[in-house]
């Protein structure tokens, strides 16, 4: 018995000595939080009971030249919430029901977002994420009517009828997951709105302003205890961009333009500056802020006529005998032939076993000069020069020095460098040799060359300025959102300048001048308020009943550079035949140098905007 009541004895004094490690295990865990690591809790309390809600910044907005005309500003969208706590079971359906009618949204889908009745949540949940300015003013008129209803406001991109600005100013959407990875360390979430194309694109780190934020204290179920505690940022919105565009002048364009397809480019040459940039076709930027935004990418994607492409820039094409400046300024400062020597055009030679015709006059020209020969756009004289005077190596050099086969670096994505072709490049191209009718080709701006309409309006840039380009640019100045006040002014950027001498500029634009004189282009340049000079290009491609129409000039001729602009028309062989392109540079001088619309400009100089037959001339 004794033994027993030892055992028991000793077992109990197991269990106390237990009892009391362990009451000291916890007073010395207790002491440990309470005092020797207060402040860490304390601040993970704080921290997980702050909760921080981001306001959107607005997106900077974009103007013309003149900073008076808004090309994309920001609107007001409306999200609705309801906290599913603050809405009494009694009333639960009426407020879904109204809820409906109001943001056309089926009670179904309200339903389906919200727990069960019997659920106490304190937590927000979103209904709607652009409601209308009607529906939250009844709301909030009838507030009583809606217990738990609540909304914010964030800004959404807005844009004005752009027409073909729309292929300039580009638009902007959701962020993709994979721009996300490469943006989150920028501030950016899932939930912004990201530039997709054009300016909105190339200038993102200036458009997308710096979000704010508010913060609050809440309790475990998400209820706001702050009271006026509450701590806010207000966001900054984004820099406030002006364009070089001249929305006068790019109405002119788009208007001159009508629905042919093709493109209209207005430069300053002594500057870079794009006055104007027409296209057509071209997109909306509105479709992509509605609902069916993505829809609306994908039919725009495959449409056939490609409203999406911007030709004056992301198109290529052959450049016809605007290509043959090249040529002349080569002829003009090497003196592979004199410009006085004389080439006879037949209207036809044969070459490689087939039969080369002079198609701008038959039965051809006759004796003709290198002033001659620019002027009347003489192929026959441009296959010689070419093929038996100058070579192709040397073609090749002066159009690289024009800017030919290079990126002009425009301020705007998805730029077509076009296509200039060697020797060695036709032989890892097509494993085959390069031939003097490649070289003859060329010569005339046609066979494997490619170039855009801004190119060619590089290459008349710099016949203006002397053997300068500017790297042409959209971008004028950068301003504060709020006070307007100037941050930046883009500056002039020399793109390249040419050895070639200043005396063979000066001649090759009096040249240019003769084209207009007495050349292809004396019937369809008739205005009368400024004096032009340019070349005619008509490319070919392989139909027998329409052609590419080119124009490129620049005026007023006699004017020193800073008061001139050059004007490229690019008219695709996907219109019906009518010579456009030398015809809506004529408008497009009028209705600028004579201060009118372009339809009054059309009257003046006799010719209809849409659907004019005036010509049947090819040159």
């Amino acid at each position: 018995m004794a033994i027993l009541q030892k055992k028991i004895t000793r077992r109990i004094r197991i269990l106390r000595a237990l009892v009391i490690i362990l009451l000291s295990m916890y007073s010395i865990n207790l002491f440990s939080m309470q005092v020797l690591r207060k402040e860490l809790f304390v601040s993970e309390a704080a921290r997980v009971s702050i909760q921080s809600t981001r306001i959107p910044a607005p997106r900077g907005e974009i103007y013309d030249r003149s900073g008076q005309y808004l090309l994309a500003g920001n609107k007001e969208a409306y999200s609705v919430y309801i906290t599913p706590s603050e809405l009494p079971d009694s009333r639960r359906q009426s407020v879904i029901g109204h809820l409906s009618r109001l943001l056309s949204i089926p009670i179904k889908d309200i339903e389906s977002k919200l727990p069960e009745a019997s659920s106490y949540s304190y937590g927000r949940i979103a209904l709607a994420k652009n409601a209308s300015l009607a529906a939250i003013t009844e709301i909030a008129s009838k507030i009583d009517e809606f217990p738990g209803v609540s909304w914010t406001s964030k800004p959404l991109r807005d844009y004005p009828e752009l027409r073909s600005l729309s292929n300039v100013i580009g638009y902007v959407g959701n962020i993709t997951r994979d721009e996300y990875k490469l943006l989150y360390n920028k501030g950016y979430t899932l939930e912004d709105f990201t530039g997709k194309a054009g300016i909105e694109y190339s200038y993102e780190d200036l458009l997308k302003g710096k979000d704010g934020w508010i913060s609050k204290t809440v309790d475990v179920h998400g209820k706001d205890i702050s009271g006026n505690e509450a701590k806010m940022q207000a966001p900054v919105p984004g820099k406030r961009l002006v364009l070089s565009i001249d929305q006068n002048i790019q109405t002119i364009a788009e208007d001159t333009l009508g629905k042919r397809q093709g493109s209209v480019i207005v430069l300053k040459p002594a500057t870079g500056e794009i006055l104007a940039m027409a296209t057509y076709p071209y997109y909306d930027s509105r479709a992509f802020m509605s609902d069916n935004a993505g829809q609306a990418y994908l039919d725009l994607l495959n449409d056939p006529e490609k409203p999406m492409l911007e030709r004056a820039y992301q198109s290529s094409y052959p450049p016809a005998s605007t290509f043959k400046t090249v040529l002349t300024a080569a002829v003009l400062e090497e003196g592979f032939i004199s410009p006085e020597k004389t080439i006879y055009c037949a209207g036809e030679i044969f070459y490689g076993g087939r039969s080369w015709s002079c198609w701008i006059k038959r039965p051809g020209h006759g004796p003709l000069n290198l002033p001659n020969a620019l002027a009347q756009s003489c192929d026959i004289y441009y296959w010689t020069v070419g093929r038996d005077y100058i070579g192709i190596e040397n073609i090749v050099s002066y159009a690289q020095d024009f800017g030919y086969g290079k990126p002009t670096g425009i301020d705007l994505p998805g730029e077509n460098i076009g296509l200039l072709p060697t020797p060695t490049w036709k032989e890892e191209k097509y494993n085959v040799p390069w031939t003097p009718g490649d070289t003859m080709n060329v010569s005339i701006g046609q066979g494997y060359l490619l170039a855009s309409p801004l190119q060619v309006a590089d290459m008349m840039a710099m016949i203006v300025n002397n053997g300068i380009i500017y790297k042409p640019h959209i971008l004028k100045e950068v301003r504060d959102p709020t006070t307007g006040a100037l941050i930046n002014q883009v500056q002039p950027e020399v793109l390249h300048k040419s050895p070639i001498s200043a005396k063979t500029f000066n001649t090759l634009r009096t040249y240019l001048r003769g084209v207009i004189e007495h050349g292809s282009a004396t019937v369809p340049l008739n205005t009368k308020v400024v004096q032009i000079a340019g070349k005619t290009g008509t490319g070919e491609i392989g139909l027998k009943d329409r052609w590419h129409s080119w124009f490129a000039s620049f005026g007023p001729y006699d004017a020193p550079p800073k008061d001139q602009i050059v004007v490229v028309t690019m008219i695709e062989a996907s219109n019906p035949w009518e010579w456009w392109g030398p015809y809506a540079a004529n408008v497009i001088y009028q209705a600028i140098f004579a201060g009118q619309s372009a339809s009054d400009a059309a009257k003046t100089v006799g010719v209809k905007l849409q659907g004019s037959t005036l010509s049947g001339r090819r040159e």
